[in-house]
């Protein structure tokens, strides 16, 4: 099993409950982590036997074009999309939210969402 991670995909997206968010927009980043099952890949080394990280990339900005009023929304369907990929264990999709609307000052608002195939249970 190989834990392939993707950080920093940036989206620009409609999500939000203030109805300027809706019309306006705002940046996100997204990061995901799946756990895949490399046992096929590591001898052939071909791509169809492992999970393509474009594709991954595909799902997150086709699920970001989706408007949601909360971050969970998105975040959940994301991690939904590519639970169903080949080979894939288990998902981690965190959602950032950069710059939202908010009078105070943080260094992040995300979501994160775990999912994994109801067969596999991880040591970590």
């Amino acid at each position: 099993m190989t834990t392939i991670t993707i950080e920093g995909i940036k989206v620009y997206a409609y999500h939000g409950h203030l109805k300027e968010e809706a019309i306006l927009g705002g940046h996100f980043n997204v990061n995901v982590w799946v756990e895949v099952n490399t046992d096929i890949v590591e001898e052939s080394d071909e791509l169809k036997d492992t999970l393509d990280y474009v594709k991954v990339i595909s799902i997150v900005k086709e699920q970001m074009l989706i408007r949601s009023n909360m971050i969970e929304v998105p975040t959940a369907r994301i991690a939904k999309k590519i639970l169903k990929e080949k080979n894939v264990l288990k998902v981690t999709v965190e959602l950032e939210k950069i710059s939202p609307p908010v009078d105070a000052v943080f260094k992040k608002i995300s979501a994160k969402k775990t999912l994994a195939k109801s067969n596999f249970s991880s040591t970590t």
